[in-house]
């Protein structure tokens, strides 16, 4: 299960690292367009998730390292191996908060930027307005900074159930 854990995790994280530096290299190259005003502090929290997704990694791949322990002579106690898998559950669950907070920040301005926008296209004044009050589209390139946000999510999930089901395991009575 460690190995599941690990893999699903490490998809997740490849996944959602290729959609945040395709954010980033793609926001460089139209850097004369405005971005969404609050979009970059949503950013920020979901590379903090990140990071703590790669130590959640990290933490996976020593469970699996306990895990191939159990069928040699030094095998780990059941209170070494439960720290561990109680690490990665508190560090899954910072993961998760920082998502969540992450996930609301990019939604709110999105949000924003949707509700500001006037009917037409792409900022077009209405027929027979005068004004013109130009707004800017939320492009895709902004919605994958969702979907990046939502791929950490899920992975901190994942890593949170498969610990929690080890630790079930460790201490059902036999």
């Amino acid at each position: 299960m460690g190995w599941i854990r690990f893999w699903i995790q490490t998809t997740l994280g490849v996944i959602s690292a290729g959609i945040l530096l395709f954010y980033n290299v793609g926001g460089n190259v139209g850097k004369g367009s405005l971005k969404a005003a609050g979009l970059s502090s949503g950013l920020s929290i979901t590379t903090l998730s990140f990071f703590i997704l790669i130590y959640s990694l990290w933490q996976g791949w020593l469970i699996v390292q306990k895990g191939r322990a159990l069928n040699s002579s030094v095998r780990p106690t059941r209170g070494e191996t439960s720290r561990l898998l109680k690490r990665g559950v508190l560090i899954d669950l910072i993961g998760l908060v920082f998502s969540v907070i992450g996930y609301q920040a990019l939604a709110g301005a999105l949000t924003v930027q949707a509700a500001s926008q006037v009917s037409g296209f792409f900022g077009s004044p209405m027929v027979g307005s005068s004004n013109v009050m130009p707004t800017f589209p939320i492009t895709s390139i902004e919605m994958l900074s969702v979907l990046s946000n939502t791929q950490v999510l899920m992975a901190h999930l994942i890593g949170l159930i498969f610990s929690l089901w080890l630790l079930q395991r460790i201490y059902r009575p036999n």
